[in-house]
């Protein structure tokens, strides 16, 4: 972890207003914002028992986050994968999915990389798991991590 990079982890229901408010505008303001995506991001897995939020803060400003899904088949579902872009270049991005793999444990693990960002997921062990399409007008690829 960064020096001075406190790391969190929480289900929905020990979310405070306050963070859960933060954590949403970070998503917000780059998937749909600087992405120019209008989708709905409120989609209501965050609210799920099985759902975990991992988040990094500096000085109680969120830096990074994302999220992990339980889906009904057991396996894990990293998604909404997103740093502040004051803070992009600082390996935020790997220490959060370092963090997410030890939360996962010895589960197999899915998750829709934006296809630019492959040779990052395949560096945390993800594997390529199907043909890539495109969502919201950004080319996206299905990446799989089995246990070992």
């Amino acid at each position: 972890m960064p020096p001075s990079v406190d790391s969190h982890v929480a289900a929905f229901t020990e979310l405070d207003a306050r963070t859960f408010h933060d954590l949403l505008r970070l998503r917000i303001d780059v998937f749909v914002v600087e992405q120019s995506c209008p989708y709905p991001e409120l989609d209501g897995r965050d609210v799920e028992p099985g759902t975990r939020h991992l988040w990094l803060t500096r000085d109680g400003a969120v830096l990074a986050y994302l999220r992990i899904l339980a889906d009904p088949d057991g396996v894990a579902r990293i998604g909404r994968v997103v740093v502040a872009p004051a803070a992009r270049g600082a390996g935020l991005a790997g220490a959060l999915m370092t963090e997410a793999l030890a939360e996962v444990g010895e589960r197999p693990c899915v998750l829709e990389a934006q296809t630019h960002l492959v040779a990052f997921y395949a560096g945390h062990g993800f594997a390529v798991d199907g043909p890539g399409y495109v969502e919201d007008g950004i080319p996206h690829t299905p990446m799989r991590r089995n246990p070992n």
